[in-house]
């Protein structure tokens, strides 16, 4: 893990993004990239490319490098290796470039969450990140001064084509000395017998070397519900998942889990595209 990104708005939750993020560039030795989007109104190639619109995008990224000159200053980004970029740009399509760009294998973004109308017809840039980024996305939701994942719940049907993601996974959490816990959710839709369920999660982990894990079953009436409740009960400190975006959905992951738990989870989310 070598190159971070992180997308500031200047909010209080891209702050605490940014707090955790520094907290693993330092175990990792990784640099950070902290980027700033400038989503300006009729934004466009004419837009920036018009004459008149000059010192008015100028002001605009006076202002935003100044914040971020401000934002470096803090005393946790002390000693780390950062690099800061400006874009013209709207945020999601920008994340997207500078990820690529930069080889980036981290995206840490913050996330206040939606629900209701908002959440059905907006969709947050982070849920959209999750839903493309083809690199791992970790959503934070709350300040976390001390970021310690001790137990990190990973839920999944558990089949063949999870086997490529989850690499990364157990990276993670071998990185970060975590007991994994693997859970599969039964659900009436989807019900499998306990020495069923077993044996297909004994057998998909005994393809990787897992420092520390734990195997589990947990029954629910859905999916989503299921995972919440599991890593409540344990008292985990991260939810992992894998998702296919939009397109090719599996059965267990229809409805997309991956966004609904970026909206509704107080815990931090680390996603894994398929």
């Amino acid at each position: 893990m070598k190159k971070i990104l992180i997308p500031t708005d200047f909010s209080e939750t891209a702050e605490y993004a940014l707090k955790v993020a520094a907290q693993i560039a330092r175990k990792n030795d990784a640099e950070i990239i902290l980027l700033h989007m400038l989503e300006l109104p009729h934004q466009g190639a004419d837009a920036i490319g018009s004459g008149h619109n000059i010192p008015e995008l100028m002001f605009f990224k006076n202002a935003a490098i100044k914040k971020l000159e401000d934002l470096m200053e803090e005393d946790y980004l002390e000693g780390l290796n950062i690099s800061d970029v400006i874009q013209f740009e709207m945020a999601f399509d920008g994340i997207m470039k500078i990820s690529e760009k930069n080889g980036v294998d981290l995206i840490v973004m913050g996330s206040h969450g939606a629900s209701g109308f908002k959440e059905m017809f907006i969709g947050s840039n982070a849920e959209k990140v999750v839903r493309n980024s083809d690199v791992p996305v970790l959503i934070i939701k709350k300040d976390q001064p001390n970021f310690q994942v001790d137990d990190f719940v990973f839920a999944s049907d558990f089949t063949d084509e999870i086997k490529k993601p989850f690499e990364k996974v157990v990276e993670f959490a071998n990185r970060f000395n975590s007991t994994l816990h693997l859970v599969m959710i039964n659900t009436p839709n989807n019900f499998k017998p306990t020495p069923v369920a077993n044996d297909i999660m004994q057998k998909f982990a005994g393809d990787f070397k897992i420092n520390k894990l734990e195997t589990h079953i947990y029954n629910e009436t859905n999916v989503e519900k299921g995972i919440l409740n599991f890593a409540d009960s344990i008292g985990a400190d991260l939810i992992g998942m894998s998702t296919h975006g939009r397109k090719g959905l599996s059965h267990f992951f229809n409805g997309s889990i991956s966004e609904d738990l970026v909206n509704h989870s107080s815990l931090p989310v680390l996603t894994f595209k398929i």
